[in-house]
């Protein structure tokens, strides 16, 4: 989904609301939120933020974040546009001169992971993911699909070697007590980090933190929580190394911020989630670029080829900080039309075990 927000001076602000399953939703939450914001100054963003937090029964609302989120995106864009500097200027500045990617390898079969590995590396990566359960996985698995699990990650680790880091992701697929088995079955690949390995988060941190006791392996969750509220008990028990939150319906540029400042304290890094869309990976970029903690940022949406009028750039697995006002990239209107999707909205359909047709997460 993209977000205008137009001024009356004649500057347009882009934001990027996340709209995964219920984008109707979302942007009937934006409509809703426009009826306070028309008329105001879109430079009050702190003060527009809290209002339209605070105003709301339920805070912590996924859907309303998420509006919120690109509001206060487009807010910042403009806000940079009306200086003349780029967002991460307005933040204090750089404390790193581009910022470290990665790229994502599926495939149903571990020859389609290792191909698509080798595509990621020849694309100039020098840190990939994968999630090695292409169907669904028992509560406990057999030691038959604990084996397939470890062979599709080791193969990866083969054919990659040791000069890449590698990195998998559970997505919530797994019981903590089969996480605790993969985990230390996998330990001896040495996974950069372990993202999101058990189905108990956000909403028990419990099992999170006794997985997080039990193996050497960074940790990394955070893509589901919304505000720094909802990532203060992830860093007061120390129950991961790494937050993933996803500016797009974490609370938006200056939120992300707030996360990261949080978990700084808590001698824990920042490793964005932006697996959707180009324009949250540039908002991305704007807080990393002045995040003292920032680890790595996952690059799902690409360069934005087609989308961007100048894509963005990168070389040995690094993307360039952006120069121009504001978010500092312009959308092609033709391929805006061409990436939009005419067909009707549709729920993300659960997956189920073959076995006995009960769901799986995913």
């Amino acid at each position: 989904m993209l977000l205008r927000v137009y001024t009356d001076e004649g500057l347009i602000g882009y934001g990027s609301p996340m709209n995964y399953e219920h984008g109707r939703t979302v942007a009937q939450a934006i409509s809703d939120m426009s009826d306070y914001l028309i008329g105001r100054d879109p430079l009050q963003i702190e003060d527009h933020w809290q209002t339209l937090f605070r105003s709301s029964y339920s805070r912590q609302m996924p859907i309303l974040l998420s509006a919120l989120s690109g509001i206060e995106i487009a807010c910042w864009d403009i806000f940079g546009k009306s200086l003349g500097i780029p967002i991460w200027k307005l933040l204090g500045g750089s404390v790193r001169a581009r910022l470290r990617v990665y790229g994502s390898v599926g495939g149903s079969t571990d020859e389609e992971a290792i191909y698509q590995a080798s595509e990621r590396i020849q694309e100039g990566f020098t840190a990939i993911k994968t999630t090695p359960f292409p169907t669904p996985v028992r509560p406990i698995e057999t030691p038959s699909g604990i084996d397939k699990v470890v062979n599709r990650v080791g193969s990866i680790r083969e054919s990659i070697g040791n000069e890449v880091d590698l990195a998998v992701d559970f997505h919530r697929c797994t019981t903590p007590a089969f996480a605790k088995i993969l985990l230390r079955e996998l330990e001896p690949f040495r996974p950069l980090f372990i993202e999101e390995p058990t189905k108990a988060i956000p909403d028990n941190v419990g099992p999170l933190r006794e997985l997080s006791l039990s193996t050497s392996v960074p940790l990394a969750t955070g893509e589901r929580c919304t505000t720094r509220w909802g990532f203060r008990e992830l860093c007061e028990k120390k129950a991961v190394s790494i937050l993933q939150p996803d500016i797009r319906h974490c609370g938006g540029i200056r939120e992300m911020r707030n996360i990261s400042a949080l978990a700084e304290i808590h001698e824990i890094m920042i490793a964005p989630h932006s697996s959707a869309d180009p324009l949250g990976i540039v908002a991305g970029i704007h807080v990393m670029a002045t995040t003292p903690n920032f680890l790595i940022m996952e690059f799902g949406g690409g360069t934005g080829e087609s989308f961007f009028k100048e894509p963005l750039q990168m070389t040995d697995g690094y993307v360039e900080l952006p120069e121009k006002p504001g978010l500092g990239v312009e959308i092609d209107e033709k391929g805006l039309e061409e990436a939009t999707h005419k067909g009707p909205w549709r729920l993300r359909t659960m997956r189920r075990h073959p076995e006995d047709d009960s769901f799986s997460d995913f």
